[in-house]
């Protein structure tokens, strides 16, 4: 059962800031997490401040020169995103991982800055535990059920980070902008995630009354080459067992520049530079790619019950590599 609370209608971006410095408050979007964690007792709302009728966080546009690229708002639906022409053709990575998210259901109603701060899915944090990330002193994944948990970057809490547009977004350069008191900040979406290490109990690096507005994508490099693989046990609703982000700019058959971001393997978008380092200044041959294959598991650390994930990562990189090829 959902706990009590009040519901108001932000009318632009500052008075959405200015409510949600109310003790209590919380923001509502598009709504697909923010009820699940209120049902889960992740955390708790006296109110919701919706910011779904704020036409400025919506729709997707191309920047004028001579900054160029493109612009998203955080309130645009992924499939609004999957079927947009603009990014079919120029960002391939970020169609593919839209339209992998959840169900249609979920891609109709689901907003790509919800997206990008969706709390974990880990059952212990959704469940009845005083884990570390609720402000515990332990993870009880690391000892319990792990099968879809972290294979690097874990420690103090081995959640995974259940996007699948952040991957794509950080390997095709993104920024996101955020609004707070006064003031607008744009912050490279590869700085914007909070590991473990850093805080056990934040995911990113927004404060209480800030949020996303628009995600910024930059302009498409002569060769672009993108593209976003994800496994998962169904083949809709789940979120990734692991997953592969790849945006290359290739000169003839020489890959001249790579990012390489993995899904559902760290609790945060984990980008993989030891596949970079391999693929760069190269053709991707079948020798190349398997060097990189093993390049971008080597110092995982697997848990009990996810070894698994080691050989699937090792082969969805090899698949989209060669894919790209």
């Amino acid at each position: 059962m959902l706990p009590g609370f009040t519901y108001v209608r932000a009318t632009t971006v500052a008075d959405a800031v200015s409510k949600l410095a109310s003790q209590g408050a919380r923001l509502h979007a598009g709504g697909t997490d923010l009820l699940g964690c209120l049902r889960d007792g992740v955390f708790t709302a006296q109110s919701l401040v919706s910011v779904g009728r704020l036409k400025e966080l919506s729709g997707i546009s191309a920047v004028p020169p001579p900054t160029g690229g493109l612009r998203i708002g955080a309130m645009t639906t992924h499939s609004q995103i999957a079927a947009d022409p603009m990014i079919t053709q120029s960002y391939r990575a970020l169609a593919q991982a839209a339209a992998a998210v959840g169900s249609p259901q979920l891609r109709n109603q689901g907003t790509i800055g919800g997206n990008l701060c969706q709390r974990p899915r880990c059952w212990y944090f959704r469940g009845d535990f005083r884990c570390a990330r609720k402000g515990g002193d332990h993870c009880f994944a690391v000892g319990g059920e792990n099968q879809t948990h972290a294979i690097f970057g874990g420690g103090a809490c081995v959640i995974v980070h259940p996007s699948d547009t952040a991957p794509a977004l950080i390997a095709l350069g993104a920024r996101v902008r955020i609004a707070g008191p006064g003031q607008s900040r744009v912050v490279p979406l590869a700085s914007f995630f909070v590991g473990p290490a850093v805080s056990v109990t934040r995911e990113t690096v927004l404060s209480k009354n800030e949020i996303v507005t628009e995600v910024l994508l930059p302009p498409v490099e002569p060769g672009l080459r993108s593209s976003y693989r994800k496994v998962r046990g169904r083949g809709a609703w789940d979120f990734a067992l692991a997953g592969v982000a790849v945006a290359l700019v290739m000169k003839g058959n020489t890959v001249t520049r790579a990012r390489v971001v993995c899904s559902g393997v760290a609790p945060v978008p984990w980008r993989s530079e030891a596949v970079e380092q391999a693929i760069v200044g190269k053709a991707l041959t079948a020798d190349v790619v398997a060097v990189a294959a093993e390049a971008g598991v080597k110092g995982a650390t697997p848990l009990e019950k996810n070894g698994y994930k080691v050989p699937m990562l090792a082969g969805i990189i090899t698949e989209s590599l060669l894919a790209i090829a």
